[in-house]
């Protein structure tokens, strides 16, 4: 293991953080406007819709229908 491993693992580490800070930011601002339910309600729609469209895509790719 080199520099450059460590570098790389820095920056995702970096990148990480970042992403985390920005969905609490906007998870808190959701609470602040609907409170905790509607949050849960979007933030648990929002999922959904993402492991719907995860699925669909990986059936797609193994061919089964």
């Amino acid at each position: 293991m080199n520099f450059a491993f460590f570098a790389r693992l820095a920056g995702v580490i970096v990148a990480a953080g970042v992403v985390a800070m920005v969905l609490i930011l906007v998870f808190s601002r959701a609470v602040y406007a609907w409170g905790i339910m509607g949050a849960f309600i979007v933030f648990g729609l929002i999922m959904l819709g993402a492991g719907w469209a995860v699925d669909r895509r990986a059936t797609r790719r193994h061919g089964r229908a």
